[in-house]
């Protein structure tokens, strides 16, 4: 949920990250506030469309947030049937939101986050497009980064929904959302974004005081027809070993954030049990996971345990593989979440962050967590800092004999089916 600037190294791109939102992003709040405070000493209030014409969301962190966010855009739709519906994101994000279909493709706003100086001129192009669109209602569903409420801000939208620390002492991000929802801690992420659509119409404060509603599972990805197949070809064309082997996919990576990522140790003892028991076994990822997977591949030295990191051309390419696996493996990242979309069993590790908020929403998820006294660690209140020193007993107290145990019992069911 932090801005991404490339052409640094992770943890520094982290560092970067929190030192600009806290340096630049601060006193441009105070800024802004105060603007705001001026205004309304000389202005009358401004006076809300009583059905919003136009809403704009701002979303710009990871790709599983927009699946979490799946009931929020259908309850945006069933409650303002005749709005337009449009999206601030950043462009690395666009080919998810494309996927799920929840927005036309022409009210998509992205940044360009790969480098300063793709980003500042987006971000120049974004508000004039915004200022443009006259958006009655703008929503923000980022927790505690300024550089949202800065956007929602400038968007010009009279009526401006988001996170607030209230009393609480979140991150400071300005005191100019004219409807602050209270960030719930203890409230499924999927939770809050919908108490966001319950805020653009209510008073009071906190506001929003409405019960829970059930969460469903957000629906299943659909292909073309022949796409899995022609898919599932050019995998058995390119790896002959799987022929004839149930597949398991493994997603070792920890990304941006390594502190979430089980033990490589403890991947590699899984894997080679699995290859061991006749599995295949495919470790996933983006093309920087190779080094991790590659060393895997090198302890398991098993002719069915192969390296699929930078294969899939796309999200859609690595969901059609999903449809020809058996088992997902993954540590708390995008792939957990678009599992959600497919009917692939998936076992996610949790611990620097809780399944209590930001478990995927489907049956076949099952998450697995240690609730030590220190977890979770990473949240909106430390910016995702951690003050963990690294030694992550929250994943490390989760074996591989659990795992396997626990993987077993699906890849049985799976089987029996």
């Amino acid at each position: 949920m932090l801005i991404y600037l490339s052409g640094l190294d992770e943890a520094l791109n982290i560092d970067f990250q929190r030192a600009v939102d806290r340096i630049a992003g601060v006193p441009i709040c105070a800024l802004l506030s105060g603007i705001e405070r001026l205004r309304r000493a000389l202005f009358a209030s401004p006076v809300f469309a009583a059905q919003p014409k136009r809403i704009l969301i701002v979303l710009l962190s990871e790709m599983g947030s927009l699946v979490l966010a799946q009931a929020m855009f259908a309850k945006l739709k069933q409650k303002y049937p005749d709005a337009e519906l449009h999206i601030l994101m950043f462009k690395k994000n666009r080919e998810v939101l494309d996927l799920l279909g929840v927005m036309p493709r022409e009210h998509v706003i992205t940044l360009n986050d790969k480098s300063l100086g793709q980003f500042v001129p987006d971000i120049l192009r974004a508000i004039k497009m915004m200022r443009a669109l006259k958006f009655d209602v703008v929503i923000d569903c980022e927790l505690f980064t300024r550089v949202s409420s800065i956007f929602a801000y400038l968007s010009g939208a009279p009526k401006r929904v988001g996170f607030h620390s209230h009393t609480q002492e979140g991150l400071y991000r300005g005191d100019f959302i004219t409807h602050p929802v209270m960030y719930n801690p203890y409230r499924h992420l999927s939770q809050q974004f919908l108490t966001m659509v319950e805020a653009i119409e209510s008073s009071g404060t906190p506001i929003a005081k409405g019960e829970a509603v059930e969460l469903s599972a957000p629906p299943l990805l659909q292909f073309a027809e022949g796409e899995l197949q022609e898919i599932g070809g050019k995998l058995h064309a390119d790896f002959p070993v799987l022929a004839g082997k149930r597949l398991i996919l493994v997603y070792p990576d920890g990304g941006l954030l390594p502190i979430r990522a089980w033990p490589p140790e403890y991947y590699k003892q899984l894997c080679s049990a699995l290859l061991q028991e006749g599995y295949a076994v495919a470790l996933i990822g983006l093309p920087d996971a190779k080094p991790l997977a590659q060393e895997i591949v090198a302890h398991c030295a098993h002719p069915h345990c192969i390296d699929l990191t930078g294969y899939t051309k796309s999200v859609r390419h690595l969901l059609a593989i999903f449809s020809h696996a058996a088992l997902l493996i993954t540590n708390d990242g995008g792939p957990g979440q678009f599992s959600a979309l497919t009917r692939l069993p998936t076992l996610v590790f949790f611990g620097p962050e809780t399944p209590a908020l930001y478990s995927p929403l489907a049956p076949n998820i099952h998450c697995l967590y240690t609730a030590l006294s220190c977890s979770p660690c990473l949240t909106a209140y430390n910016h995702r800092n951690s003050p963990c020193d690294g030694n992550n007993q929250c994943l490390k107290l989760i074996t591989p004999e659990q795992v396997l145990g626990r993987a077993r019992e699906l890849l049985s069911v799976g089987s029996a089916a």
